[in-house]
C-alpha cells in the first residue's frame, strides 16, 4: 500500500499544521510556544494583549520567535505514533482550516523556513507509521458511513442529476453576476462562496476507524459546534466507478478534463488563502457525474494540497476547499443513508455512542 511521504506532509498548509499539532501533543512548553509565536504571526492578532504581574503593574508577554519553536522541535522526543493521537491531531488541523481569509498565525508559523525545516524530522516519523496507512488508501468500499448533525438531513429529495443541474446553473449565474457586480481587484475586502466540493446535500461518506467510530464525526472543516449526530452505514454498489483524488495532480487533471470557470466569484477568497492572482476553475461536477459514480479525496491528498493554489493550465489554477479528508461524494442516486443509524453524543471532546 502506498503511504504518505514526508514531502507531501510538508508541502501543504494542513499537512504542516498536523505536524505542529502532533508535536505539541507531547510537550506542553512546545504547545505554549507554538500558541505564542502563532499569535505574533496572526494577521488578525490583538496587539494589546498583556500579562499582569502584581497589583497595578503590567508588562507585555515575552515574544516567542519561530527560531525558538524550531529549537524546541529539534529536541523533542517522538514516541511511536498511535492512531488515537494521530486522529486527534488530524482533527485539530482540519477544524482550523479556513479558505475565506489569510492562513492563521500557527499555519504561518509552520510555513516559516526555520520551523518547516525542524518539522522534517516529525514528518519522517509520521510517514513511517502504520497508524497513517489509511491516509493514502483508496475508498474503503465495505466500510462507509454518512453523518447527519443534530437531526439535519444529509441528502436532498431531488435526484442527483437534478441537484447537479441546479448547482451548475447557480455557479454559472453567480459567475456572470460577479463579473459585473464584484471588484476585479483580488485584494478588495470581499467574500463569497469559497468552497469547491460538490453540493453538500449529495450523499457524502467517510470510512470507519477501529475503536474510534466513523471518521466523519471528527474530521470536519468549519464545524458548527454540533454535539449530537447520527451515522448510517452506506452500502457501496459492486462495480461503482470511484475516481480517486490521491494528490494535487489528480485534482488538476480533473479540472483540466471538466473545467468550470469561477474566477470572478472566487478571486477574493482564494487570493486571501493562497496569495495567487489569476484565473480560477473548479471541476464541473455535473460533467464528472457522467463518467464517475463517486469522487474520493484521500486524507493524504487533503494534507498535501487543501488550501493551496493547484496549477491546472497556463494562468489557471484551482483550490481544494470545503472537502474533508477521506470524504467521498456520491454522484448516483443508488447510494443513500439507510436504516435508523447510530446516535452519537459529544462527551468531553470525544464522540461516544449514545445509550439506547
Amino acid at each position: 500500500m502506498a503511504t504518505i511521504t514526508p514531502e507531501a506532509l510538508l508541502s501543504g498548509w494542513r499537512g504542516r499544521r498536523f505536524l505542529l499539532e502532533y508535536a505539541g501533543a507531547f510537550d506542553l512548553p512546545l504547545a505554549g510556544a507554538v500558541m505564542s509565536a502563532g499569535h505574533e504571526l496572526d494577521p488578525t492578532r490583538d496587539t494589546t494583549v498583556v500579562s499582569f504581574f502584581g497589583t497595578g503593574h503590567r508588562e507585555p508577554e515575552p515574544r516567542v520567535t519561530p527560531e525558538a519553536v524550531a529549537s524546541l522541535l529539534s529536541g523533542l522526543r517522538l514516541p511511536p505514533l498511535d492512531q488515537g493521537t494521530a486522529l486527534s491531531a488530524l482533527a485539530q488541523a482540519v477544524s482550523v482550516a479556513r479558505y475565506w481569509q489569510e492562513p492563521d498565525g500557527e499555519d504561518r508559523l509552520a510555513a516559516t523556513p526555520v520551523v518547516r525545516a525542524a518539522l522534517e524530522r516529525v514528518a519522517a516519523h509520521v510517514a513511517g507509521s502504520a497508524s497513517v496507512d489509511w491516509w493514502s488508501a483508496p475508498l474503503a468500499r465495505a466500510d462507509q458511513h454518512a453523518v447527519t448533525w443534530d437531526g439535519r438531513t444529509q441528502a436532498s429529495a431531488a435526484t442527483v442529476a437534478e441537484r447537479l443541474a441546479w448547482w451548475r446553473a447557480e455557479v454559472v449565474d453567480e459567475e456572470r453576476r460577479a463579473q459585473t457586480d464584484r471588484p476585479s481587484d483580488p485584494t478588495a475586502p470581499f467574500s463569497g462562496t469559497w468552497w469547491s466540493a460538490p453540493p453538500s446535500d449529495l450523499t457524502h461518506t467517510l470510512r470507519g476507524l477501529d475503536g474510534h467510530g466513523p471518521a466523519g464525526l471528527r474530521l470536519v472543516e468549519d464545524d458548527m459546534g454540533w454535539e449530537r449526530a447520527v451515522t448510517h452505514r452506506v452500502e457501496v454498489p459492486a462495480g461503482a466507478r470511484v475516481l480517486e483524488v490521491d494528490g494535487p495532480e489528480a485534482w488538476a487533471a480533473l479540472c483540466r478534463e471538466h473545467p468550470l470557470e469561477v474566477s470572478a466569484q472566487k478571486r477574493h477568497d482564494w487570493y486571501s488563502t493562497t496569495g495567487r492572482v489569476g484565473r480560477w476553475v473548479l471541476p464541473d461536477w455535473a460533467a464528472v457525474a457522467a463518467e464517475h459514480d463517486a469522487v474520493h479525496l484521500t486524507a493524504a491528498a487533503y494534507l498535501a494540497a487543501a488550501g493551496t493554489a493547484i496549477p491546472v493550465d497556463d494562468g489557471v489554477a484551482s483550490v481544494i476547499a470545503g472537502w474533508n479528508p477521506d470524504e467521498t461524494y456520491w454522484l448516483v442516486d443508488a447510494v443513500r443513508p439507510q436504516g435508523t443509524g447510530t446516535e452519537w453524543v459529544l462527551d468531553d471532546e470525544d464522540w461516544v455512542a449514545a445509550a439506547v
